[in-house]
């Protein structure tokens, strides 16, 4: 599950909780219906944070359930029971914080998060008439990562401990936790450093200052 925070064309911080995502180094794809807020938002702004929450946060998440940041409803989403909520986070219980190189704030309760920016918009099922239009696929780049040190591997700046971090899962849009390690990883012995790619050079050199001078001329990607 994906807690994905983003902005919309006043400012106001929109929270959706989605699940059809994945990662290539520090490169995200999300897939997301091309009417919905969130969407809007991502192609407006170009930014957004990926919240990742935990097992113990389900009810938080299943607070936002059925609701959306578009105002009047659309109607699919209203013949399936969703309603309009201006303040998500509220309605989650959950705490908004200023990131560092983007405008949508993160989720403080979340063991990780991640800043990211859009590089590219594909179309899905353009082939198909019928649903040409309805779901669009963000390539984001991640620019920061914070997380929790209590997941952290004792000893290192830079691994996860996997027996520490419980990340919430859908499965057949039901909310499950992880179980214990079936068996011993030979890829987990592979230091980090080995995985690394451009794009984390390319995140350290990303300023605060940069983006604050950014906003302050209005000039959005």
């Amino acid at each position: 599950m994906v807690l994905l925070s983003t902005v919309d064309q006043g400012g106001a911080p929109n929270l959706a909780p989605m699940s059809s995502a994945f990662w290539l180094g520090w490169r995200g794809m999300l897939g997301l219906g091309a009417k919905s807020k969130t969407a809007q938002n991502l192609m407006r702004s170009g930014e957004c944070v990926l919240n990742l929450p935990s097992d113990d946060l389900a009810a938080a998440v299943d607070r936002l359930a059925l609701t959306t940041g578009s105002d009047p409803v659309p109607a699919r989403k209203y013949e399936r029971g969703y309603r309009y909520e201006a303040d998500k986070f509220g309605r989650a219980g959950l705490t908004p914080v200023d990131s560092e190189t983007v405008r949508p704030p993160r989720v403080a309760e979340c063991p990780v998060t991640m800043e990211a920016v859009v590089e590219a918009v594909h179309p899905l099922a353009e082939d198909d008439e019928a649903q040409r239009g309805g779901v669009l696929v963000f390539e984001v780049r991640v620019q920061r990562v914070h997380v929790h040190d209590d997941i952290r591997m004792p000893g290192t700046d830079d691994r996860i401990d996997p027996d520490r971090w419980r990340p919430l899962i859908m499965s057949f849009q039901k909310l499950y936790g992880l179980g214990p390690q079936v068996h011993p990883s030979t890829l987990a012995k592979i230091p980090e450093r080995l995985y690394r790619g451009p794009d984390i050079e390319r995140s350290r050199v990303q300023s605060s200052r940069e983006n604050e001078n950014r906003f302050t001329n209005g000039n959005q990607r």
